[in-house]
């Protein structure tokens, strides 16, 4: 845990430094972000649920710096996914589960700071896409794996959330149709789904 909270903590402090230095917030999140995860995974060797958990961390940190720098979220998410698919692809890992787990982490980290969360999401879901069709990746599964991440990490905050998440990227975005995958829902002892 000392680890995690190191993590999230450097990369709050590099999104603050490099939004005070240069006003931009994109840029910042996606070099802080993909350097951070380049760095802790070429040193740890963080695959499965420890590179989920370093890629939520990481994420967390880049919101929670940029609330605290009284920067856009919205750019942070978008450049903080752009940043998790850099990465990823730079240390051979395979991104679309990281993909879900950055838009999951950016929902999440805006609850936190009581930002709006489905303008977060759909900024997630953009960066997903511009981070897909920069490395040649099916923009359409990236979307897919953010929307779908985004409304399992508002399915950690409350109801509320999933709808407005739901609703914010059940859409075309940045010219893509977005699919969204849900795990199937329980179904009651009469067999209708609640």
């Amino acid at each position: 845990m000392p680890e995690r909270k190191h993590i999230v903590e450097a990369v709050k402090t590099g999104i603050i430094e490099s939004i005070r230095g240069t006003g931009e917030v994109v840029d910042a999140s996606v070099d802080t972000v993909s350097g951070t995860l380049v760095n802790t995974i070429k040193g740890t060797g963080a695959v499965g649920a420890a590179l989920t958990g370093t890629v939520s961390d990481v994420l967390r940190g880049a919101i929670l710096g940029t609330a605290h720098a009284g920067a856009d979220i919205r750019d942070a998410a978008k450049g903080g996914v752009i940043g998790v698919i850099r990465g990823t692809k730079e240390v051979g890992v395979e991104a679309t589960e990281s993909i879900g787990a950055s838009a999951g982490a950016v929902v999440k980290a805006t609850a936190e700071v009581g930002g709006d969360l489905g303008s977060a999401a759909r900024s997630a879901v953009e960066g997903s896409i511009a981070g897909a069709r920069e490395l040649g990746l099916r923009a359409e599964d990236a979307a897919s794996a953010a929307a779908s991440g985004a409304i399992k990490g508002a399915g950690e905050v409350s109801r509320t959330a999933v709808e407005q998440v739901r609703a914010a990227v059940s859409d075309v975005i940045g010219g893509v149709k977005v699919v969204v995958t849900e795990p199937a829902r329980p179904r009651k002892a009469g067999g209708s789904a609640d």
